[in-house]
């Protein structure tokens, strides 16, 4: 049986194998640990579905596979079977199954939702993400033969095809190849700093996210003086530390219920909203940023979202998060005060349509009454918006519904 390398995420592509628990000679039962797995996101052990013998390695600890690649073999009679072709029959999966249920035997493709009857113009149907990637790469989607169900073009099969024309790698450096930007610097120590997939992840996306997604920016200034008065009291009342980032979080919340068009995510040829509010938080962790989600935060006390928050910040930095814990959402936040930043703009993760950039809370000179001047306590937000889904008024109402809830805590107590 051949053991794949198992999909953990719908972004996911490949993964590092950082350890194998077993050799080649080893005997197996159900259950017990083969390897870990290292992707952009995550690092967890992969267990064995089978008993039997370990046949063949071929993917050693260090080396980097795709998904749906051939890690091992397992004898389940103790002998080594013929060598796979290391293509492998793709098999549907349960979306109910959570990715630590996901079978590491079978190929699996990522859980792509076909969002309605998209075809191509021979009458094919194709999941978005599908889309996305032929639209990246330059393939037509006429000449790609469908593996999924009922015939449907999906990921796999477009990454599976050669583009009819040379198209630019992202990430490729407009510098030349990594020798060429090496020659540049030849006589110039340095270290070379080996990139690791979850690097390589991140540095994808985000030149797609620059690329494809049209940003704008807005930026306002937020009086905090009530907020932290308040914040002062109930940290003095009760057994909970609350942050000024759980207050944030709770009312960027409040602020996409109030203005609801702006609770939307771009999905290709239509626009989906939502009546719920789940917010990502991006998380610093040792190679890249991580990005969990808080889901239904408007609905959740500012308690709640503070233990939930501190639980999955400490587990991003582990990279123990699982694939549902850090997909989907319609909007970010990202803090950089705490470093004394105090004004940047982000990037936006897609498929969210926003992301808010927050800088340090700080005293500065404001007018007063009858034009005397007085010090407040102020913080300088900067909201990311994909002008596919927010336009300039609609990101504006999204900006003031969160100014006014920072500025009227008392109402996120409600």
């Amino acid at each position: 049986m051949d053991v794949l390398m198992p999909q953990l995420g719908e972004t996911v592509k490949e993964g590092k194998i950082t350890i194998w628990f077993k050799a080649v000679g080893d005997s197996v039962k159900s259950g017990d640990n083969l390897f870990e797995i290292e992707t952009d996101k995550v690092s967890m052990e992969v267990p064995s579905i089978t008993a039997g013998v370990i046949a063949e390695i071929r993917v050693k600890a260090g080396e980097i596979a795709p998904v749906g690649g051939v890690l091992a073999v397992i004898s389940e009679n103790g002998t080594a079977p013929a060598k796979s072709n290391g293509t492998p029959q793709a098999a549907a999966v349960d979306p109910r199954v959570k990715p630590a249920q996901m079978n590491p035997f079978q190929e699996v493709h990522s859980p792509e939702r076909n969002f309605g009857p998209a075809k191509t113009a021979k009458g094919v149907p194709v999941t978005p993400m599908a889309r996305r990637l032929a639209s990246l790469s330059g393939i037509d989607l006429s000449t790609v033969p469908g593996s999924g169900p009922h015939g449907r073009i999906v990921a796999q099969d477009v990454r599976g095809t050669r583009p009819a024309a040379p198209v630019l790698s992202p990430i490729a450096s407009s510098f030349g190849t990594a020798d060429q930007v090496r020659a540049i610097y030849k006589d110039v120590p340095f270290e070379e700093i080996p990139v690791d997939g979850m690097r390589r992840v991140i540095a994808r996306r985000l030149v797609e996210a620059k690329q494809t997604v049209p940003h704008f920016y807005l930026t306002a200034d937020v009086n905090m003086d009530r907020l932290l008065t308040l914040r002062k009291e109930a940290n003095e009342e009760g057994p909970l530390k609350l942050s000024v980032n759980d207050f944030i979080i709770k009312a960027l919340a409040l602020a996409l219920q109030k203005v609801p068009h702006a609770n939307a995510v771009w999905a290709e040829d239509r626009i989906l909203r939502f009546s719920r509010s789940d917010v990502g938080v991006v998380v610093a962790s040792e190679g890249g940023l991580l990005t969990p989600v808080i889901r239904s935060a408007e609905s959740k006390s500012l308690s709640a979202i503070s233990t939930e928050m501190r639980d999955l910040a400490e587990r991003a930095r582990g990279r123990k998060l699982q694939p549902v814990e850090y997909q989907g959402g319609a909007s970010a936040v990202s803090n950089l005060g705490m470093y004394g930043i105090r004004v940047f703009s982000g990037i936006i993760n897609p498929p969210q349509a926003t992301l808010l950039a927050v800088g340090a809370a700080e005293r500065r000179p404001v007018e007063g009454e009858n034009g005397a001047v007085r010090f407040a306590t102020q913080m300088t937000v900067t909201l990311s918006c994909d002008h596919r889904v927010v336009d300039g008024a609609l990101g504006a109402q999204l900006l003031n519904a969160f100014k006014a809830a920072m500025e009227h805590p008392v109402t996120m107590l409600v």
